[in-house]
């Protein structure tokens, strides 16, 4: 007689950046054994590819492709299923920005964890009075593949800054035409960006800038000075700890 299955519980939550309900369950053992040993490389390129993993097996709606998934929405899946998976809170120890050296521990609450999304954000670029560029978020994906460097040398970083950018080209638009990138190479693409003026390529900046993220302040009082200070904790790494 065969060993019983054991029922794993589902959940439901709603995408940041477009409110589609996503159902997914916790990671099991065999999938956390794969996070842990992800993260004793400290790889970043083992780390995401171990997130993007365990997301594949854990989310069960149909249709959801992680690869091609803006970051804050990995990163937000991500934790929801950590939280399903592990608990609720996340023990962290951080560093006191008054001296920089104090280290305290803190418990951060996976609930009050929030995808921010900056005042006056947009992903719709008025470049003339005619003509606009709708961009998209860029996927984990495209962020691996251009991996910025500040080492590398400038011709090459300003050549990864416009692949990126085109990458993420969604339409080009008036009231009368639309023009589709995905109908159009990379290298078309990157063309089209190169023609703005500075005015309209700082509205592109602007973009990526106020890109929507997982963030959460916390309050930390150091023990050696009493002084009480706030920490902003950013992106996926920020509460892997």
């Amino acid at each position: 007689m065969p060993l019983p299955t054991i029922t794993t519980p589902t959940y439901e939550l709603s995408l940041p950046s477009s409110g589609k309900k996503v159902k997914y369950r916790p990671f099991l053992v065999k999938e956390e054994k794969i996070l842990i040993i992800a993260l004793e490389t400290k790889d970043q390129n083992d780390i995401t590819n171990a997130v993007k993993d365990v997301l594949k097996k854990c989310i069960l709606t149909r249709g959801i492709k992680v690869d091609s998934l803006p970051t804050f929405d990995i990163e937000y899946i991500f934790l929801n299923i950590r939280a399903k998976s592990i608990g609720e809170d996340i023990k962290l120890t951080v560093t006191c920005p008054d001296d920089r050296k104090t280290e305290v521990p803190v418990t951060v609450y996976v609930d009050e964890i929030e995808v921010v999304r900056p005042e006056g954000h947009t992903q719709d670029i008025v470049l003339d009075k005619n003509m606009t560029l709708r961009m998209k978020y860029p996927s984990l994906n495209q962020f691996i593949e251009n991996n910025f460097d500040t080492e590398d040398d400038p011709d090459t970083f300003v050549d990864k800054t416009f692949k990126l950018v085109a990458d993420c080209m969604d339409t080009v638009y008036t009231k009368e035409e639309a023009w589709d990138s995905k109908d159009y190479t990379s290298n078309e693409r990157k063309q089209f960006i190169e023609q703005l003026n500075s005015k309209q390529y700082k509205e592109v900046e602007r973009f990526f800038a106020t890109m929507p993220k997982l963030s959460h302040t916390i309050e930390v009082i150091n023990p050696n000075t009493k002084k009480k200070s706030n920490i902003v904790l950013e992106g996926l790494a920020d509460f892997f700890g």
